[in-house]
C-alpha cells in the first residue's frame, strides 16, 4: 500500500514564537537574505538562525537527528577537502553580517538538493520558516533555474512550512515579456 504524502493542515503549522528560521545559503550570496532572516528573527523573537548551503557536488551518506549530514562526493576523483573550503567562506561571509547581533545562528553543510536539503534541517530544528532568495542576476543562474528549478517553488510545492522568498533582483514590468516574444 502506498502511503500517502502528508499535506498542510493546521495540525501541522510549526507556531512561529519560539521556533527557528532555517535559511538557504550559497557562497556569495547578497547578504540581504541573511540581513531580512535576523530581521525576522528579531521580529518573532526565534531562538536562532540555521543557515544551510547544500552542496549539489556532494551526496547524502546519513541524515542526523540535529540535522546535519554526513557526505561524500558524486565524483570520487574529485579532492574531498574542497567543501571545507566552501564552508569555512560561508561562516566568514556570514560572521561579517550576523557577527555579535544577538540572534545565535548555525551554518550547516548539506548536499543533494537544495530543497530536500533544507526541508531535512527545517524538519530536524522544527523550524516555522524557511528563508531564500531568488536567483541571482545572470544568464548562467537563469540557466542553471531552468534546468534545475527553482528552490523557492520547490519548498512551496513539497513540504508544509511557508517559504518567505527576499528578492535579489526584479525586472521593471513594463520590460516584461512573454517567452515566445523574445
Amino acid at each position: 500500500m502506498v502511503k500517502p504524502v502528508p499535506q498542510p493542515a493546521v495540525s501541522r503549522m510549526v507556531d512561529i514564537a519560539g521556533h527557528p528560521a532555517v535559511v538557504g545559503v550559497v557562497p556569495g550570496q547578497p547578504d540581504l537574505v541573511a540581513l531580512t532572516a535576523l530581521s525576522w528573527a528579531r521580529a518573532v523573537g526565534a531562538p536562532a538562525l540555521y543557515f544551510g548551503y547544500a552542496d549539489t557536488s556532494r551526496y547524502v551518506v546519513e541524515e542526523y537527528r540535529d540535522g546535519s549530514v554526513r557526505h561524500a562526493p558524486i565524483d570520487p576523483d574529485t579532492a574531498d577537502d574542497r567543501w571545507q573550503e566552501i564552508h569555512a567562506r560561508l561562516h566568514d561571509q556570514l560572521h561579517a553580517v550576523l557577527g555579535g547581533v544577538g540572534v545565535p545562528w548555525h551554518l550547516v553543510y548539506l548536499a543533494g538538493r537544495p530543497d530536500r536539503a533544507l526541508t531535512h534541517l527545517a524538519r530536524a530544528v522544527d523550524a516555522a520558516v524557511l528563508i531564500v532568495g531568488t536567483r541571482a542576476p545572470g544568464g548562467a543562474a537563469r540557466m542553471r533555474e531552468f534546468f534545475e528549478g527553482s528552490v523557492a517553488v520547490h519548498l512551496a510545492h513539497h513540504q508544509h512550512r511557508p517559504v518567505l522568498t527576499v528578492p535579489l533582483s526584479v525586472v521593471d514590468w513594463k520590460d516584461m515579456r512573454a517567452p515566445w516574444e523574445r
